[in-house]
């Protein structure tokens, strides 16, 4: 390391280097990504909003709709996101996280008149579309920038958002204490501050391919996996000992510590991207001048034909894996059928999600243990989005066996998680809240996968967005018109029971097990129903994914190779 970059000014140029390298990238999107779950959070201090302004659980039920619908009807961040630079994009979602969440805060918190209900959906509607602002900018970018490893680079990333719910539930801890108000503030300004610290650093970058690719990649997971242990080990000691502020502020730094880890790991990385730059520059320079005036041409009569054949060839795509127009990939079947059973799959976990608050408390756990519960969810949701990133890319490449397929045996154990909800035994709640939180972060690396595998990365940022508009669709259907109705009408039959009315409570709430039975029944049968679909698009995709599906990566690469070997050769 001190022969190659020895002097002051080699120093500066590696830093440069390092601050725009493709490593350092994935660095600042681990980051921004573990900033950008807060929608996970809801369970937590949904009770406060319940109480504060008085809502029911139908009403309740409509703000986590709106939630949902905000954080997953993304098209307009990958609209955006194909006519602006990225930091554009990363700007827009700062600003929206911060108003959004910090006028929850007011409200909240008495410090502005109560708000109309659709006032408070507008807010939380806003401050979660940040987060597909979050994702378009660093999630895609990444993808395009590790096309061969985009299974575990989504894996990686989906669960850097899957472990925000812990890592914020330490960090306000620490600097709030046990005010679940000041939640709210911390989401509405931490990852807004982080999005902009890293905007310049999130861009397309030139590939350059290194062999030990993918084992960079199993350090970086072994150094998440340590932070979800380090998380999970906290959330359980917390429960069982009391933790003083101090214990709370040391946990918060061990914490940030082991985000900062895979720091060691970029330089390593980017130091031997440096040498090999080094080695190359010379040829370069040959390349790349007398080609643009041809890549121009070539770009030029692209985009004719392309604005030629949108219309014209909608109903006739491209071969499976090669670059889909939106229409093309919108109103094919493939994505039908896959929009069919995120609709099953993500409605119904979004659902038992924001209903755990409310699920603890009718089951009569103490306020501590609904804590344990979303925590529970945040970290099993990490380990989710892991195995089905790395493990799901581990059976493509050695057995071939099709994404969509793993997408089934997700969806099935999701209902498992309901049926532990539907008819409760003692601890049941803690194994739910493990299954389902496991099951709902495998589905959305499955997803955003099989969206880039089987229509192209040309227009994945607005594509995948597309794809997640299945989610609070289902939500909507599941959360308020099934689970929120069929609560409210078990709450009013506790209430008569007791000879009052609805005038006579603040908030309508219900005790017992029957007050989720039916509702999760329905979603455990919606869930199956989703993993027969998904099992179709398996059976429809098989032949595709017994292909060479990263083969173009691999090709286009190695004649940028051969181009380098010739140039110096002359």
């Amino acid at each position: 390391m001190g022969s190659e970059i020895h002097s002051s000014g080699e120093t500066v140029r590696f830093l440069i280097h390092f601050f725009n390298g493709r490593w350092f990238m994935v660095f600042a999107s681990f980051l921004i990504m573990a900033c950008a779950g807060a929608t996970y959070l809801f369970g937590t201090y949904s009770k406060d909003i319940k109480s504060t302004l008085g809502y029911d659980q139908t009403t309740l039920n409509m703000l986590g709709f709106f939630k949902d619908l905000g954080a997953n009807v993304g098209v307009m961040s990958g609209l955006i996101a194909e006519v602006t630079p990225t930091w554009f994009v990363l700007v827009i979602g700062s600003a929206m996280n911060f108003v959004g969440y910090f006028m929850i805060w007011l409200t909240v918190t008495g410090r502005v008149a109560k708000p109309k209900v659709w006032q408070m959906c507008l807010y939380i509607c806003i401050g979660a579309n940040s987060q597909n602002f979050a994702n378009t900018g660093a999630l895609v970018i990444c993808v395009k920038n590790f096309p061969e490893s985009r299974g575990v680079m989504l894996g990686l990333l989906k669960g850097y958002v899957g472990l925000s719910g812990a890592i914020f539930t330490q960090l306000y801890f620490a600097i709030y204490g046990n005010d679940s108000k000041s939640l709210i503030l911390l989401i509405a300004w931490l990852p807004a501050l982080v999005s902009l610290v890293f905007v310049y650093s999130i861009r397309e970058k030139k590939v350059v391919r290194q062999r030990n690719e993918i084992n960079v990649f199993y350090n970086f997971l072994y150094i998440s996996i340590f932070l979800a242990l380090f998380l999970m080990a906290m959330n359980i000691a917390e429960k069982q000992v009391h933790f003083t502020r101090a214990a709370y502020i040391a946990s918060a730094t061990i914490c940030c510590v082991l985000l900062f880890v895979p720091l060691t790991v970029t330089v390593k990385q980017e130091i031997e991207v440096w040498n090999m730059k080094k080695l190359e520059e010379p040829s370069e320079v040959k390349i790349e001048k007398p080609e643009k005036e041809t890549d121009d041409l070539k770009e030029g009569d692209g985009e004719k034909k392309e604005m030629k054949s949108c219309l014209l060839t909608v109903f006739d795509p491209p071969p499976r894996g090669e670059d889909y127009t939106i229409l093309q990939a919108l109103l094919s079947l493939d994505m039908i059928i896959l929009f069919l059973a995120t609709f099953c799959g993500l409605g119904s976990s979004l659902t038992a999600l924001d209903n755990l608050g409310q699920i603890g408390e009718s089951l009569g756990y103490p306020n501590h243990a609904v804590s344990s519960f979303v925590s529970l969810v945040s970290i099993w949701n990490y380990f989710g989005r892991v195995f089905s990133g790395f493990v799901s890319e581990y059976l493509l490449a050695k057995h071939k066996l099709p994404r969509p397929l793993m997408m089934t045996l997700v969806l099935l154990l999701s209902c498992a998680g309901h049926l532990l909800i539907a008819f409760p035994v003692p601890g049941s709640v803690y194994i739910a809240s493990i299954l389902m939180g496991f099951s709902f972060g495998a589905q959305l690396p499955l997803l955003f996968a099989i969206i880039s595998e089987l229509f192209g990365l040309k227009y994945f940022s607005t594509l995948f967005n597309c794809g997640q508009l299945a989610s609070p669709l289902g939500s909507y259907i599941l959360n308020v018109r099934v689970t929120g109705m069929l609560y409210d009408r078990e709450a009013m039959k506790q209430l008569t029971a007791r000879g009052l009315t609805r005038k006579d409570v603040k908030d309508l709430t219900c005790l017992g097990s029957q007050c989720y039975k039916l509702p999760f029944l329905v979603l455990a049968a919606v869930t199956f129903f989703g993993a027969l679909v998904s099992l179709g698009l398996a059976i429809r995709t098989r032949k595709f994914y017994k292909g060479d599906i990263y083969k173009k990566f691999r090709e286009s690469h190695e004649s940028e190779s051969v181009m380098v070997s010739d140039s110096r050769k002359s």
